[in-house]
């Protein structure tokens, strides 16, 4: 990683779901799969989540960890104008606040907390899919495009746990506070 920056963020939500629950047709309902909101959660270099759908699955190795931002959502329901939704809802497996993350894909980023570090590759977005309109509110599909989050790779093995973290980055990053984008003053790394 290039000379990185450090942003306080803050891991709200940890995803693991050992099955996929959105498949078929929206109209026909999500599957009733098991999903963990986990205070911590175990990441393998190469594989992503221990007990995630995409653990180890080939098809996913460059995508297998999702991560999205809560301000995204916040503002997405602020525009449709309905109450604030759960972001369990869109299948990512980290939400965190404090960071736009279309920034990190094609970078390498790493995410501490309680001292453990892990390093990604953030791989390419994670595009909504239509069932975002029944899950979230309709409308929801076309307001998540390019505020999807991230897919990414894990780099390193670790422990990720829920609550304040900090990003490394090799990127200046924006945060949205208030309605309006403003540019971080991160220290530098030595």
């Amino acid at each position: 990683m290039t000379t990185p920056y450090r942003y306080d963020v803050e891991i709200l939500h940890l995803l693991v779901s050992p099955e996929h629950a959105y498949f078929g047709r929206a109209r026909d309902g999500a599957a009733d799969v098991p999903m963990t909101d986990a205070d911590r959660v175990e990441i393998v270099a190469g594989k992503g989540i221990i007990g995630d759908r995409f653990f180890g699955k080939a098809a996913h190795m460059d995508a297998a960890v999702t991560l999205i931002a809560a301000e995204a959502l916040e503002a997405i329901a602020g525009e449709l104008g309905v109450a604030p939704f759960d972001p369990l809802l869109t299948r990512r497996n980290i939400v965190v606040r404090g960071a736009q993350l279309a920034p990190l894909v094609g970078e390498e980023f790493a995410l501490e907390s309680r001292g453990a570090v892990v390093r990604f590759w953030g791989g390419r977005p994670a595009h909504p899919c239509a069932w975002m309109d029944e899950m979230l509110a309709p409308g929801a599909h076309a307001a998540m495009r390019g505020r999807g989050g991230i897919r990414c790779r894990p780099l390193s093995d670790g422990i990720l746990h829920r609550g304040p973290a900090i990003l490394t980055s090799p990127v200046p990053l924006e945060q949205a506070r208030a309605g309006e984008a403003t540019v971080l003053r991160p220290s530098r790394l030595p």
